[in-house]
């Protein structure tokens, strides 16, 4: 084949490639209209001199199904300019031969919508490696050498600057005080090795059994999308990808204790002498460890409801009906707890009773937060109660609430602030039960009217008057007897 021949081909390869570019230097990349059975398709998004916060909306294309997604990140100096790019990839796999549609979409893309045009695809027999010239460099040779056929491609491992880490934002904690902890994927921004999830869902189901604690309470993130967000550790950046994130509330004091956990990841080797239409990245696999990590749990203070208090940043938030009241008249009053902490854990304020009130059972209901690595939310408790004597009474009396706060390290407790005024006669000897007895006559019907002898009784009579003889006449013969 001639160098003409050549050259019309690659330039007709080359414009298969469909480009769109948006605001701010965001570039969207859909792959050849012609592949193998055997080979990948992708869709590339790229930034130009700014990094990737944040894309959505990969479509779901007829005759292929979603391998996963890769990042790639690009620095440069030229004359003193610095430029750079981050690339997120998504990679598909062909189902089957034939000739697909990419349907038009659009992309969110750092907050910028992106209309992509569609396109079609053919997916024809699978593409055989042929044998090229692995000494000849990709500069020296004719980029039509590994489409046509030359030889194999030789692929190297390149060192990655990633690493799996497991953190929490307190080192040691209260019985009862929760921490948060995070299982993350970090990569370097300086990362040249590419690198994507593999079966994420059934690792992580695997990794659970292994880092969830025995002696703590969980209340679980649920992180649903797994998106790249930047940090920065000890000033060096990092893309961090959180797979994993709960609160834990310790049950006792025994150290919470999280292993060392492994993540399978696909890690490519790369070709070392790549080129345009050849195959440039071999699929491989390494696992990265978490290390191990514990965190010491101290007892609460001496007090003497240490064992049944909550602990936590909590506030009062209180309504009434009214603080004006007529005996026997009912009003409702809401207790509701309010801060961060365990939610599910809290227990109604103790209620002080007496003659003056009665109280009926609290319903309650209660709202948990879980964001910003934290856990809060609310917990209310409505009751109702009916005076039963006139009078002034600060509720605060009747109504506390004792709990632990880890931040002042110090018992506080929530008390009522309302004071209400109840007008009216006393309702107390009213509440007292009367039990209705019946009628001589309601007793008539349960009674037969049967005629009985009391010959039988007779008997009985004698002998009792007999003994009563008796005691007299022997008291009557000790007295004799001492005179």
């Amino acid at each position: 084949m001639n160098s003409l021949l050549k050259t019309t081909f690659f330039l007709a390869l080359l414009l298969g490639q469909l480009s769109v570019t948006g605001q701010d230097n965001i570039q969207i990349v859909l792959g050849p209209d012609e592949i193998g059975e055997n080979q990948a398709w992708t869709i590339t998004v790229t930034v130009n001199n700014d990094r990737l916060k944040n894309y959505e909306n990969f479509p779901e294309i007829e005759g292929f199904r979603k391998r996963g997604t890769s990042t790639q990140s690009q620095t440069s100096i030229v004359n003193g300019q610095v430029s750079s790019s981050q690339s997120i990839i998504m990679t598909y796999l062909p189902t089957k031969q034939g000739t697909f549609s990419v349907p038009a979409f659009k992309m969110k893309v750092n907050d910028q919508i992106i209309s992509v045009p569609g396109k079609k695809i053919k997916v024809g027999p699978a593409v055989q490696n042929q044998q090229t010239d692995p000494f000849r460099s990709f500069f020296d040779r004719d980029p039509m050498d590994d489409f046509f056929g030359r030889g194999e491609t030789e692929f190297v491992d390149i060192k990655e600057d990633a690493l799996l880490a497991l953190s929490t934002n307190k080192d040691e904690v209260y019985l009862g005080e929760g921490f948060t902890t995070t299982l993350s994927f970090l990569v370097a921004d300086n990362n040249r090795a590419p690198m994507q999830f593999y079966e994420l869902g059934r690792q992580l189901a695997d990794i659970l059994k292994k880092l969830k604690p025995a002696n703590c309470w969980e209340e679980n993130f649920n992180i649903e999308n797994i998106e790249g967000e930047h940090i920065e550790i000890n000033g060096k950046g990092y893309t961090q990808y959180k797979i994993y994130q709960a609160t834990f509330y310790p049950l006792n004091t025994q150290p919470v204790v999280f292993p060392s956990v492994g993540l399978e990841m696909i890690k490519f080797k790369v070709a070392k002498n790549p080129s345009f239409f050849g195959q440039n990245r071999q699929e491989d696999f390494k696992t990265f460890y978490s290390k191990t990590k514990t965190i010491p749990v101290k007892e609460l203070p001496p007090h003497p409801l240490k064992d049944a208090v909550a602990v936590g940043d909590y506030r009062l938030d209180e309504k009434i009906s009214s603080t004006e009241l007529q005996t026997g008249q009912s009003v409702s009053y809401e207790f509701r707890i309010f801060g961060e902490g365990n939610i599910s854990s809290i227990e109604k304020p103790v209620v002080t009773k007496d003659n003056v009130f009665d109280f009926y059972e609290p319903n309650f209901r209660q709202n948990i937060n879980r964001e910003g690595n934290r856990v809060a939310g609310t917990k209310s408790f409505n009751y109702f109660m009916i005076p039963k004597e006139p009078g002034t009474y600060p509720l605060a009396h009747y109504f506390n609430w004792v709990f632990f706060n880890p931040n002042t390290k110090k018992y506080d407790t929530l008390k009522s602030n309302y004071i209400v005024q109840v007008t009216g006669e006393s309702q107390k000897n009213q509440s007292i039960e009367s039990t209705d007895l019946g009628s001589f006559y309601d007793r008539i019907d349960a009674t037969d009217n049967v005629l009985r002898s009391t010959t039988n009784l007779d008997w009985v009579k004698v002998t009792l008057n007999a003994f009563i003889v008796i005691l007299f006449a022997a008291s009557g013969y000790l007295i004799i007897r001492k005179k």
